[in-house]
């Protein structure tokens, strides 16, 4: 068996990356009539290899597919194909490298500027060059007007299928694939796995237990999906947030001053507040509930209230976030600069600081005008010009990114973008983050098969608006009736997408980092499928490692003061029965002295309030490694979980940390929500146990 590397680009070209990854530069093509190759030069780590006019007898891929089956082919990206050559070093040293001259090699950094991707083809042909059936020729693609519903209710479009008799098509290695279909899938599982670890390929369960996981609340058969939508900022683009928030909050500080509000001496400290806090607009608070709108940590100002504090306020009443007059709830990152600046003012308020002169201000008022000053941040377009300007001191770039869009595009996938962004804005950030990782000096422009600016979400998702296709590079507009495919616009609607593209519903994925703008009225109005970008699980499931040893300690002491206070309200209930005259719950409790029974009680008494000293103050503290105020994003207590957490199960199919995650998985990706647990499996499964 031989590997034949061919290129299917006919220039010169450097492919450079981030710098822990490969850097490939391609000298020229050689017009073999036979094998159709590049000269390449690899560096890797400091070393440097240069190939041309090659086969390379590769030993190792006789293991990796069965005999009967010589001829494979598959696609892989530049960098792969070589991290597997440097791997296989029988493969590698079985590879002739001559050098290539100076003249041949010229720098090639100025012609490739924004080249960081190419694609090449890699196949393995048997001995005598000959092919097998493959693409078109062995497999169909389950199409919208055939498609079923598997057994989990998920639609079976987009699934691959055989054209060919399953066992025939494999010639004498049939009878690998008969008996127990039991038996069968235990050697094929095994064999699988050994495949992707030796390819060197993360498998989608090991990503899945890491930082930069796709993590399922509803089943998601991606394979199903027509088209994939995708928001802007905060979700293809990750901004700083102590630059972007902190500039926010600067242009904030600046109105609020011109209103005529005390703002000096205030700095910008994003630790005071997360993602997924309340404002009480009436009460001056920030608060965090948990899934039953139960508050659980408050806020006064940039004071945190104590636990007494809070029963007091909020004991009898639960958040309820369609009181729009009275909550806000903080969705995404763009909320930070808005609930600090008004838990700043909120101190400042009850300072006796703002001056008469603004009227007499309740919470509520105050909250309007910070909001009134930051909206006029964006409105008056200061912010983003600053912005647009300097992008590389705001944006956080990903590399990442447009290889995993690709993948999705060449899938079959029609790509969208629909931003609040206006065109200039959205035209130049998405510029300066996506267009020097694309190859084949493609634009950003060139993913999408639709681009929508000014959408003004969330009414794009519930009703219509009027449409207009941007025309010109500065941002001319002309009223347009019907949206085309490759066509960028300005407003229009969600159903306009749909009957455009001839998608609906749960053939549509949007993904977005706003639980209400992107996730939950695109599900509710229009039951597209959902996904939400949340950057801070990565920093969350780190400290969740990190804070592993504080939990366990923490519910040790938890289920240890459980069984002392078992003994102890049994006790209390025997003494309760003998001072009524009645027998206590059994023989031996009845017959206990009054002695013994009192001083018993007395012991556990004291190791129990000791114990809740002890358990109050790590509760307190639980979740300081994320975040010393509010603890967890994702939880309320040691085992509840956030109003947030709540929302994002409930709104959004799948959730992650960023987009560039889709590139640990594939575009193909059957995505498996978790068994739910129920409060009465674990008595269940233990009395199994016991019988």
């Amino acid at each position: 068996m031989f590997l034949v590397v061919s290129c299917l680009l006919y220039e010169r070209i450097i492919i450079s990356q981030t710098p822990h990854l490969l850097e490939v530069k391609t000298s020229r093509h050689f017009p073999n009539p036979n094998v159709d190759v590049l000269s390449f030069s690899v560096s890797h780590t400091g070393a440097s290899i240069e190939m041309s006019n090659f086969s390379v007898n590769v030993p190792q891929l006789s293991s990796l597919y069965s005999t009967q089956t010589p001829k494979v082919r598959m696609n892989l990206c530049a960098d792969q194909v070589f991290d597997k050559m440097l791997l296989w070093r029988d493969m590698a040293t079985k590879t002739r490298f001559p050098s290539c001259s100076a003249a041949e090699s010229p720098d090639l950094r100025k012609s490739n500027k924004r080249r960081s991707l190419r694609m090449i083809k890699c196949r393995a042909a048997g001995a005598d060059g000959g092919r097998v059936a493959v693409g078109d020729d062995v497999f169909s693609v389950t199409t919208s007007s055939k498609y079923e519903v598997d057994y989990l209710g998920q639609s079976t479009k987009g699934d691959l299928n055989l054209k060919l008799d399953p066992l025939q098509s494999f010639g004498d290695g049939q009878a690998t694939l008969e008996g127990p279909i039991e038996e069968v899938a235990r050697t094929e599982a095994q064999a699988a796995e050994n495949l992707i670890r030796e390819l060197g390929i993360q498998g989608p369960f090991s990503a899945q237990h890491s930082p930069r996981g796709i993590f399922c609340s509803r089943t998601l058969n991606l394979r199903s999906i027509s088209a994939i939508g995708y928001d802007m900022d905060y979700t293809l683009m990750h901004y700083n947030v102590m630059a972007w928030e902190g500039k926010a909050y600067d242009y904030c500080m600046e109105n609020l001053k011109s209103m005529g509000f005390p703002v000096d001496g205030l700095a910008f400290d994003p630790e005071l507040v997360i993602r997924g806090l309340m404002i009480d607009k009436e009460k001056g608070n920030l608060v965090k509930a948990d899934r039953f709108g139960y508050v659980k940590r408050a806020m006064h100002g940039t004071k945190m209230l104590s636990n007494k504090a809070v029963s007091e306020i909020y004991g009898r009443e639960l958040v309820d976030l369609r009181n729009q007059s009275r909550w806000e709830f903080l969705n995404t990152f763009f909320s930070v600069s808005e609930a600090l600046a008004y838990a700043q003012m909120v101190d400042r308020l009850d300072d006796g600081c703002i001056s008469e002169d603004l009227g007499t201000l309740d919470y509520k008022g105050l909250y309007k005008a910070v909001a009134k000053a930051l909206f006029r941040a964006h409105v008056e377009g200061q912010l983003k010009s600053e912005i647009m300007s300097k992008p590389e001191l705001f944006v956080e770039p990903d590399p990442e990114l447009p290889l995993a869009l690709l993948d999705q595009k060449e899938a079959g996938k029609k790509l969208l973008l629909i931003t609040n962004s206006d065109y200039h804005y959205t035209d130049k950030m998405m510029k300066h983050s996506f267009n020097k990782f694309l190859p084949n000096d493609m634009d950003w422009r060139d993913l999408f098969d639709m681009v929508i600016v000014s959408a003004r979400k969330p009414e794009f998702f519930q009703m219509s608006h009027p449409l207009y296709e941007v025309v010109t590079g500065e941002g001319l507009m002309r009223p347009c009736f019907k949206a085309e495919t490759g066509g960028l616009y300005s407003g229009g609607s969600a159903q306009m997408i749909e009957s455009s593209l001839n998608v609906h519903g749960d053939e549509i994925l949007y993904v977005g980092d706003h639980i209400y703008t992107d996730v939950s009225v695109s599900k509710v109005h229009l039951r597209w499928r959902t996904a939400l970008i949340c950057r801070e699980l990565e920093e969350e499931y780190m400290a969740l490692i990190g804070s592993r040893g504080h939990r366990e300690e923490l519910i040790e002491l938890i289920n240890q003061k459980e069984v002392v206070g078992d003994l102890f309200n049994q006790l209390r209930l025997a003494l309760q029965r003998r001072s009524k005259g009645r027998p206590a719950q059994t023989l031996a409790a009845t017959n206990l002295d009054d002695q013994e029974l009192t001083e018993t009680m007395q012991k556990l008494l004291i190791v129990m309030q000791r114990l809740d000293d002890k358990i109050g103050l790590m509760l307190e503290s639980d979740g300081e490694l994320f975040n010393k105020r509010w603890g967890f994003l994702s939880r309320a207590g040691l085992w509840d979980k956030s109003h947030l957490m709540r929302q994002i199960e409930k709104y959004a199919d799948i959730y992650t940390s960023r987009v560039s995650n889709f590139l640990n998985y594939t575009p193909f990706m059957y995505f498996h929500s978790q068994e739910q647990s129920l409060a009465h499996d674990s008595p269940l499964q233990d009395a199994g146990m016991e019988n």
